[in-house]
């Protein structure tokens, strides 16, 4: 399974995304800060499972329609920050999808994750990010999961990935850094977190109009998920 992973820097490189479908053939694609107003139904042979409605800046899940069966649609609302409190950007910080496999006849769980800015503490998107994998473990009990998207955790992922890990998940950061916009914030800020699935590899792809670089998960359904509640 490819997933691609994007944040669209306020919907300005959505003129992109057909050639990035076209290019790298993802089973799934996960957007963030796209305008859901203005997202079609498909984007070459993917077809839109859903997007946020209550947010200013929104997410997207597309997945391949001949290969996958959608199930179930789950948006979610995570504790704010100050910053949502004030410019209300985001209501909605997570939308997750059960799909059922078609070929392999088993379903599985990915999500298009967007966590509080970096104006707000590790600590706040630590919580936003245990309480969306807990939520998404109840679209689907025992099933793997992924989580994509922008975590906006540019400092201190050994902290992450040792919490992260704690809860049953394993989080993995892409083999170049994912956003080049400002000098001091260069880093690895898009990530993929599973469960019950085997990550072969996280590639980032070449940088569009947006400042974060999309990223391209390949991942193998590997064994029943054993994640705990955060």
């Amino acid at each position: 399974m490819k997933v691609i992973s994007y944040n669209l820097r306020k919907h300005r490189a959505v003129g992109e995304l057909s050639a990035l479908v076209d290019r790298h053939a993802p089973d799934v694609l996960c957007l963030q800060e796209l305008d859901t107003t203005d997202m079609p139904a498909f984007i070459g042979d993917l077809r839109l499972a859903d997007a946020t409605s209550r947010n200013r800046l929104g997410l997207a899940v597309y997945y391949r329609e001949n290969t996958f069966r959608l199930e179930e649609v789950r948006a979610l609302a995570l504790k704010k920050s100050m910053h949502d409190r004030v410019l209300k950007p985001a209501e909605e910080r997570m939308l997750g999808v059960r799909l059922h496999d078609i070929d392999a006849n088993r379903a599985l769980i990915v999500a298009s994750f967007h966590a509080a800015p970096l104006t707000a503490l590790n600590s706040l998107r630590r919580h936003q990010i245990r309480t969306a994998l807990t939520e998404l473990q109840r679209l689907g009990e025992g099933l793997p999961v992924l989580m994509v998207g922008d975590y906006n955790y540019p400092v201190f992922k050994e902290n992450l990935s040792q919490k992260v890990r704690e809860h049953g998940y394993e989080l993995n950061l892409s083999d170049a850094r994912t956003y080049t916009r400002y000098r001091f914030f260069r880093g690895h800020y898009d990530f993929a977190t599973s469960v019950g699935l085997q990550i072969d590899k996280v590639r980032t792809l070449p940088q569009g109009r947006s400042d974060h670089l999309p990223i391209l998960v390949t991942a193998t359904v590997s064994a029943p998920a054993k994640a705990r509640a955060a």
